[in-house]
This record gives structure tokens, C-alpha cells and sequence, in this order.
């Protein structure tokens, strides 16, 4: 006969065992400490090496990943609106100044009128 451990006696008694928790406990768990997982591709032919790919992923959550000075996404106009704003400004910064640069050049008094 097969042991199948011991199970506590009475009603609504649970098998003894190591505790289990759920997907959101395990989750919770990762974005508040942070994973990361590494690896490479290496794609040789002949002992030559054609490709390379390095992968790495941060899975963690937001203040997390702060901790560990990472808040790219903060910056990338992809994904941030307020990124977007500030890099369409500074854009827009720039080309007026070029265009006042242009302007004045062109009323330049020294310039021999054509």
C-alpha cells in the first residue's frame, strides 16, 4: 500500500504540507523585490560568430524599478505623454530660435541686397 502522508483528523481538516500561496501572493512578491533573468544567443558557423543577441529583463514593479535607478519609460516619448509634451517643446523651442536665426540673416544690413 502507498503512504500518502498523514491527514489530520476532523472536519474541514487540509493534508499537512508546505504552505501554499496564491498567483497574486507569488506576483506581489516579485514586483516588490524584483526578477531578473539573463541570457545570450550566440548563432557561430564554422567557429565564426555570426549573431549575438543579449537578453535581459527587469520584471519589478514601478517603485521598484526606481529603487534600482531604472525610469526609462519616464523619458521615451513612446510612453510617456509627458515626455511626448517636453520633447514636442523642445522641438518647437528649437526651430523658432532657427527660424529667428534665419530671419535675422536675412535683414542683415551688411548683406548686399539683390
Amino acid at each position: 500500500m502507498t503512504d500518502l502522508g498523514t491527514w489530520p483528523a476532523g472536519p474541514g481538516a487540509q493534508p499537512a504540507g508546505p504552505p501554499s500561496g496564491s498567483l497574486a501572493d507569488l506576483l506581489e512578491r516579485v514586483l516588490d523585490k524584483g526578477i531578473v533573468i539573463a541570457g545570450d544567443i550566440k548563432i557561430d558557423l564554422l567557429d565564426i560568430e555570426l549573431l549575438t543577441i543579449r537578453l535581459r529583463l527587469f520584471i519589478a514593479s514601478v517603485e521598484t524599478a526606481k529603487k534600482a535607478g531604472i525610469d526609462w519609460w519616464e523619458t521615451d516619448p513612446a510612453l510617456s505623454s509627458r515626455a511626448a509634451r517636453d520633447a514636442l517643446s523642445e522641438e518647437n523651442a528649437r526651430l523658432r530660435a532657427r527660424l529667428e536665426a534665419l530671419e535675422d540673416a536675412d535683414t542683415d544690413p551688411t548683406e548686399v541686397a539683390r
